[in-house]
């Protein structure tokens, strides 16, 4: 899709925008029953931080490859590729009868799981460069939106039965292929794509991530994104523990926090940055948002009453969807565009390894250190990406 007029690109940004929406709607749904499912099998908490685990490493490793299988033969296959494995994970982990198909069914799916990475390919496709980071906005705010409604549908679905919430995730897939299948251009022309020999060592995912950080273009930039992604999957894994055991906050309000954090995220992503982007930098958009967020964990840290804990954490939402898109904007313009596809993958692997080892990092730090020391920790690395993200600049 070379240059499309402005209707067109609205339709195909429409587009996108659903199937992220309803894909990350199918990932919410499954977040309330997930425990219950795994507790016939074990019932340690260990057991459902390793199928996080598992997802997080398939993603980790795949996401590369996708990626450059779409700048070769196009985003359009490689994203149904990825719908329909998702929706065989789901079915897999809803009628999984031991542990060991549970967790492939999380691998499968995280093996497949290149949506978001090649929805971002397809937004760069179609997106003038200064457009970009706006554009790219929208996939964070279709994010958010799925991680809001998504828990709140998975609730309602396990009322009929534990497994309903899973069925009801593939069930948001196969919702998703169709209308990918009847609705999604193909955004990479043949004329666009790679079109050097194929060579076996483009399926080797450290060797894409290794070649990625050593370019000087982008290595800087990719530094920074994954230390800020360190801080936020800490948050993620650590805070219900924190705030349960610092505020005494049960699960109903720690829901309460978490859905300000989404509804956050989703208005500055979907919302101001779409409005700001033109008018500002995206290395000054990324900036403000990374004072934004330092404020944040450092306010988590500082807070003395629960009622403290929702500003700090609307604080970094607000950081995080300033930050994201902006990244991710800059490096899709160091690249061209037969590496659109393969930076996007890079980066989510970036965000998976973050996913695997931030919530490793923060309970040993909530143990050891002390319970506020995830969050200062969280401050810390935030800034160091603001410092590396500024750096890029030049």
């Amino acid at each position: 899709m070379d240059n499309p007029n402005p209707g067109a690109q609205k339709r195909a940004l429409f587009v996108v925008f659903l199937v992220v929406f309803l894909d990350l709607l199918g990932v919410g749904i499954l977040v309330p029953v997930t425990p219950f499912l795994v507790r016939p099998f074990s019932t340690d908490a260990l057991t459902v931080g390793l199928l996080g685990f598992s997802f997080s490493a398939a993603q980790f490793l795949a996401s590369p490859i996708l990626g450059v299988l779409s700048d070769r033969y196009g985003r359009r296959p490689v994203l149904l590729f990825s719908i329909i494995g998702t929706g065989i994970g789901y079915l897999m982990f809803g009628w999984a009868g031991s542990l060991l198909v549970m967790y492939l069914s999380r691998v499968i799916d995280g093996i497949t799981g290149g949506n978001i990475a090649t929805a971002q390919a397809c937004i760069a496709d179609i997106s003038a460069p200064e457009d970009r980071a706006k554009n790219f906005g929208l996939i964070g705010a279709a994010f958010g939106l799925g991680f809001i409604i998504g828990p709140a549908m998975g609730g309602a679905f396990s009322k009929i039965s534990l497994s309903a919430p899973a069925f009801a995730a593939a069930g948001m897939s196969l919702i998703t292929f169709a209308f990918a299948w009847f609705m999604l251009p193909e955004s990479l022309p043949p004329e666009k794509r790679t079109k050097t020999p194929f060579a076996a060592a483009e399926l080797n995912p450290i060797r894409q991530i290794v070649a990625a950080f050593g370019r000087t273009p982008l290595r800087t930039l990719l530094f920074g994104a994954v230390s800020v992604n360190l801080a936020m999957a800490a948050l993620q894994s650590n805070f219900g523990v924190f705030a349960l055991e610092v505020f005494e906050v049960g699960p109903g309000r720690a829901a309460a926090i978490f859905a300000a954090i989404g509804i956050t995220g989703a208005l500055t992503q979907g919302v101001i940055i779409r409005r700001i982007s033109g008018k500002f930098a995206e290395f000054s958009i990324a900036l403000a948002g990374v004072l934004l967020a330092t404020a944040g964990y450092a306010g988590i840290a500082l807070a003395q009453k629960e009622v403290q804990l929702f500003p700090t954490c609307m604080l970094i939402a607000a950081g995080m969807g300033l930050i994201g898109p902006s990244v991710v904007g800059l490096l899709s313009k160091r690249v061209s565009s037969q590496e659109q596809g393969s930076i996007m993958g890079i980066t989510q692997s970036a965000a998976s390894l973050t996913r695997t080892v931030g919530p490793v990092i923060a309970g040993v730090l909530y143990d050891h250190v002390g319970k506020t020391s995830p969050y200062w920790g969280g401050a810390i690395c935030v800034a160091i990406g603001g410092l590396l993200i500024a750096s890029a600049r030049k």
